[in-house]
């Protein structure tokens, strides 16, 4: 009895992950029939296995139809670079793109201040704009609850009876003198 007949397979990423420890890490791993090869990009510039960059360093593993890649930075990427791994062999390509940002870049604390502090006056502006809005409303509102409260008193007033049972106390009115004439004697 042989072997089963091999399938071509493209290369494709069944694994990836990316960790900072001492140094960022991060590590693809591909699988195909034939084995695929592993290449990294940074800022779609190459990495040279051999040179290393200096402070890029590539180790691979292959193992079948494996081939497990790790690339290794000793310094903070600049903020925003673009790190690619892809796995190619005849039959196809597949790539992961990674967008590094520094933990330390000198920026980042400048940029969430900044960030900070447009939301904090964004959020006042719009505190303000609405309360303005509703300003007509509240002051609407206020002035029919003014309204009904007189209204109440007065019924209430009206209501009460008086003193001499009057419902509605009227002020005195005045009382006529009676001045005698002085031709007129009683």
């Amino acid at each position: 009895m042989g072997l089963p007949p091999l399938q071509w397979e493209a290369a494709r990423l069944l694994h990836s992950f990316c960790a900072v420890e001492k140094t960022l890490q991060c590590s693809c791993s591909f699988r195909g029939i034939p084995t695929p090869s592993v290449q990294w990009w940074m800022d779609g510039v190459p990495v040279d296995v051999s040179s290393g960059h200096g402070h890029l360093q590539v180790t691979s593993t292959t193992l079948g139809p494996w081939d497990n890649s790790t690339l290794g930075m000793a310094k903070d990427p600049e903020m925003g670079s673009v790190l690619l791994c892809e796995g190619k062999n005849q039959h196809g390509t597949h790539g992961l793109s990674i967008l590094l940002m520094s933990r330390r870049g000198p920026l980042a604390p400048q940029i969430f201040l900044k960030a900070l502090v447009q939301g904090v006056v964004y959020a006042a502006m719009a505190t303000t704009l609405l309360f303005l809005c509703l300003l007509p409303f509240i002051v609407k509102l206020l002035r029919m609850q003014q309204a009904k409260k007189w209204a109440q008193m007065r019924t209430q007033q009206g209501s009460q009876p008086g003193p001499e049972g009057d419902s509605i106390m009227k002020p005195e009115e005045p009382r006529k003198s009676r001045a005698e004439s002085p031709g007129k004697q009683l």
